[in-house]
């Protein structure tokens, strides 16, 4: 079983900064890859970022140049820095593990993250 908790979310004007942190415990198994959802009022679960256990990142092209996602490999930490942050990345964003290769997910609860003046 895998814990996720997700921290760091809130309130922020228009071009300001956020980092969001994910505290994964439990069974980590070591070939894995962590990532960052995000779920808009009325829209589907988007991907934002994610990063392999190989360290190889991959990112949603709305954020690209915006966001830097990386990892704690120590203990288990998951981190998304989100910079010149729009009212358009209003969401609630959720930390993903996702196992290989037996392909199981983890999926934490939320935090919320609102850009607005």
């Amino acid at each position: 079983q895998v814990q996720l908790v997700e921290s760091g979310g809130g309130l922020v004007q228009p071009g300001g900064s956020l980092r969001l942190s994910c505290a994964a415990s439990g069974s980590i198994f070591s070939s894995n890859v962590m990532g960052w959802y995000r779920q808009a009022p009325g829209k589907q679960r988007e991907l934002v970022a994610t990063i392999s256990s190989g360290g190889t990142t991959n990112y949603a092209d709305s954020v690209k140049g915006r966001f830097t996602i990386s990892r704690a490999y120590a203990n288990n930490m998951v981190y998304l820095q989100m910079n010149s942050l729009k009212p358009e990345d209003t969401a609630v964003y959720v930390c993903n593990v996702h196992f290989l290769p037996s392909g199981i997910n983890y999926w934490g609860k939320g935090t919320l993250v609102t850009v607005s003046s």
